[in-house]
This record gives C-alpha cells, structure tokens and sequence, in this order.
C-alpha cells in the first residue's frame, strides 16, 4: 500500500528555479528514508539527493550540492526538494522513492529502494 507521487516539475530557463514535491504514504515501519532520483534518455538512473524521516540527516549529489536541498514535513508526509541554480544538465525525469532506513551509506543506488513514484519532468531550456 505503498505509495508516492511526484510533482512540481515543469519548464524553466537555465538559471531558474523549481520545487518538487512527493507526497507518500502507507510505509508500515516509522524509520525510513526518500530519496530523489533523475534520469535522463540514454542514460543511468542517479540519485540526486536523500533524506531520513526521522533524523533528517540529509545526502547529495556531488552535482547539485550548493544548488539543491531537500527537506521534508513529517505532518504532511511530504518531502520536497527545492531546485535552484538549474543547469541544462539538470534535465531529467525526477522520482521520488522509499527506502526502510537502515545504513545509508549507499543511498544512491536505486536498486536498494523498493518504492518509487511515477516520475515528474524536469527540463531546463531557454
């Protein structure tokens, strides 16, 4: 019953800004972890960024540290990722997805996350 949806996305010029956002729901356990991840045509699924539910310890991408931060309202069960200073680079299909907290030193690899969302646009053009 687990389920997440992305949005936010949409067109901006390099050097813009958006919000995503990914409203989840129906995790079992308290402890878990969203990450955000992107992928381009052609190209591998990376992870962009993570946080932890319950601690709010957070991870980044070498690319877009300084540029994106995520965060997250436990209340509303969202977690958002705010994306400023975008890049060309940028463009991608973003997804949000769930992970059951544990060691999250391989955040990044989305092999480990069993959740995912249906995906929300990202395209940085002029």
């Amino acid at each position: 019953q687990v389920q997440l949806v992305e949005s936010g996305g949409g067109l901006v010029q390099p050097g813009g800004s958006l919000r995503l956002s990914c409203a989840f729901s129906g995790f079992s356990l308290d402890y878990y972890a969203i990450g955000w991840f992107r992928q381009a045509p052609g190209k591998e699924r990376e992870g962009v960024s993570c946080i932890n539910r319950n601690t709010g310890s957070t991870f980044y991408a070498d690319s877009v540290k300084g540029r994106f931060t995520i965060s997250r309202d436990n209340a509303k069960n969202t977690v958002y990722l705010q994306m400023n200073s975008l890049k060309p680079e940028d463009t991608a299909v973003y997804y949000c997805a769930g992970v059951h907290v544990g060691l999250l030193r391989f955040w990044a690899n989305p092999s480990r996350y069993g959740y995912w969302g249906q995906g929300t646009q990202v395209t940085v053009s002029s």
